[in-house]
């Protein structure tokens, strides 16, 4: 097993822990990005302000346990996220979006979520952009004895999510007493149990909180020292990918005509939207 520290930045008023890409492990499946967001109060009229912004070749996946969000894009889409949903945003050829509190912005307002993002396979990494939301109540939320499991994405215990996947993709939030124990779903690659709250054994190895975990096999156990919160990632890998901002592609050739692109403003515009974060130098 491999153990990854996140690296936390401060973003006024809440923290950001950046788990993935580690210097050490640079993916676990499709999975190129993990950020856990909070969990932090916010006071009345602070909250996340994401101005627009570009991506190409990746999808992105937001799912909070706490909060609001509202999500606009460059096709027209305004959706609110809250607790329990699923936004997934495909960028493919590009997109643009923000990302800002919702409605609950003047009053005192909590935010704890994780953000993620997932390299598109080859075939569709200059695909159509596109949004999709999926409401709480569509994704599998069980029982297994005392553990409550949710598919966010992909199959797990007999139970299958509706959120779409291009290469084959493990995402679960489980909550699991103290004392309880849970076997990982077989069938998937490579995995990696990241600990949101509490604290476990993963085979026997300790992992705190906002530690993630990942093993190479599919026979691996999770033990709950306290009640704990995680959430397991996994899934095929896409091949070798850069990096660089929020651009995700296979050669840098992709990436620079990105970054020219975001210069010229031949990306799209947000609608209503009338900041953009620039081109970093």
């Amino acid at each position: 097993m491999r153990l990854i520290q996140p690296q936390e930045k401060d973003l006024g008023g809440f923290s950001v822990r950046r788990v993935l890409p580690a210097r050490a492990h640079r993916k676990v499946g499709p999975f190129v990005f993990f950020d856990h967001m909070g969990p932090a109060e916010l006071p009345p009229g602070q909250g996340i302000q994401v101005r627009p912004h570009p991506h190409i070749g990746l999808s992105t996946i937001t799912y909070l346990f706490a909060g609001e969000i509202m999500h606009r894009d460059s096709l027209g889409y305004v959706q609110s996220i809250r607790p329990g949903a699923v936004n997934l945003m495909t960028a493919g050829r590009g997109i643009v979006h923000s990302e800002r509190a919702g409605d609950d912005l003047q009053s005192h307002a909590s935010l704890h979520g994780i953000q993620s993002w997932m390299a598109l396979p080859d075939s569709d990494a200059e695909r159509d952009p596109e949004f999709v939301h999926y409401p709480a109540d569509q994704l599998p939320r069980f029982m297994l004895g005392e553990t409550q499991v949710t598919v966010i994405m992909g199959s797990a215990y007999d139970h299958t999510s509706p959120v779409i996947c291009y290469l084959p993709t493990l995402y679960l939030e489980i909550v699991v007493p103290a004392g309880c124990s849970i076997n990982l779903p077989e069938g998937y690659q490579e995995q990696a149990v990241y600990v949101v709250t509490g604290g476990i054994e993963l085979d026997g190895v300790p992992v705190a909180a906002c530690e993630m975990g990942v093993v190479e096999t599919s026979e691996a156990t999770v033990s709950a020292v306290n009640d704990s919160r995680v959430v397991v990632i996994g899934g095929s890998d896409p091949g070798d990918r850069k990096l660089w901002w929020n651009f995700v592609a296979r050669d840098w050739d992709r990436i620079e005509q990105a970054k020219s692109d975001w210069k010229a403003n031949r990306f799209g515009r947000v609608p209503g939207e009338t900041e953009i974060i620039p081109l970093p130098e």
